[in-house]
């Protein structure tokens, strides 16, 4: 009997102590805290996408060019702004919609979260592809002759695989090789374009942090196309992210900015915009 009831007990600890083995295993296998705010940076798209069930609201806007007082800098010249809605079918499919005033743009993109950086280094980086497929609805007429215009001309094309990792809680740094196609674009321009991307998040406060990206197209077409720069600052709380920046581009949208951005950033072609993003 004494031999049976040490044989339970010796049974029981090694059960015990192996779960604590593994349960240990598993926490430290788990994900990191989220390396950005919310599914974007300031314009290009992070790692992170919204919990399943979960919706992500943006609102982008962007004034206009920095010239002088008279219009306060950029304030009461023309806006751009996009609307943008998200939803994370699951905790790694994201789909979501928006649409942008510069050019009656209208998307659809999909983000899809291919692994994620774990506590233990396991996995040292995370990686998502995003994609989306974006309509110009302007009208007939700014797609050139009546009798060339196709339906086709209106739509454009992005695939991205960006790759993120987070430093010691508090510096996060990605980068997303880019690959851009346009069905129709202005003489002098490229239907297809390719970008490497670079962003990064130093958290200094709590949850306010300092954001940045920088965009270079890789393949120049005749006309000047010139880098996408972008730095601010971010505010956060648990369901908000607020970011005020500075920019050389007006347009949103990626698809656009990395195939027809013409402010060169030497020559002081910088405006101000910000994001809002709203979890629910």
């Amino acid at each position: 009997m004494k031999k049976n009831t040490f044989l339970i007990c010796l049974v029981c600890l090694c059960i015990f102590l192996f779960s604590g083995n593994v349960f240990s295993q598993d926490e430290e296998d788990l994900p990191i805290r989220p390396p950005f705010e919310t599914i974007s940076l300031i314009d290009n798209q992070t790692t992170v996408s919204p919990f399943k069930g979960t919706f992500n609201f943006e609102i982008q806007h962007r004034f206009s060019q920095i010239r002088e007082l008279a219009d306060l800098f950029g304030i009461y010249g023309t806006a751009n702004t996009r609307l943008a809605l998200a939803y994370g079918v699951t905790d790694r499919i994201m789909v979501g919609v928006g649409t942008t005033r510069d050019y009656m743009l209208q998307d659809l993109e999909w983000k899809y979260a291919i692994m994620t950086q774990t506590r233990s280094g396991k996995i040292p980086v995370s990686l998502s592809y995003y994609g989306n497929a974006v309509l110009d609805a302007r009208g007939d007429e700014n797609f050139g002759p009546e009798e060339e215009y196709r339906f086709i001309h209106r739509l454009s094309y992005l695939n991205q695989l960006i790759v993120s990792r987070n430093f010691a809680g508090k510096f996060s740094f990605q980068v997303a090789p880019t690959f851009v196609y346009h069905n129709a674009v202005p003489e002098g321009y490229r239907n297809a374009n390719a970008s490497i991307y670079f962003g990064g998040r130093l958290m200094v406060l709590g949850f306010h942090s300092i954001v940045f990206e920088y965009d270079q197209p890789l393949l120049m077409p005749e006309e000047d196309v010139y880098p996408n720069i972008a730095a601010g600052v971010e505010f956060g709380t648990s369901t908000h992210a607020f970011r005020i920046f500075v920019s050389n581009y007006n347009a949103i949208i990626r698809n656009r900015s990395i195939a027809f951005n013409g402010n060169n950033p030497f020559d002081g072609d910088y405006q101000f915009g910000f994001n809002i993003s709203v979890r629910f």
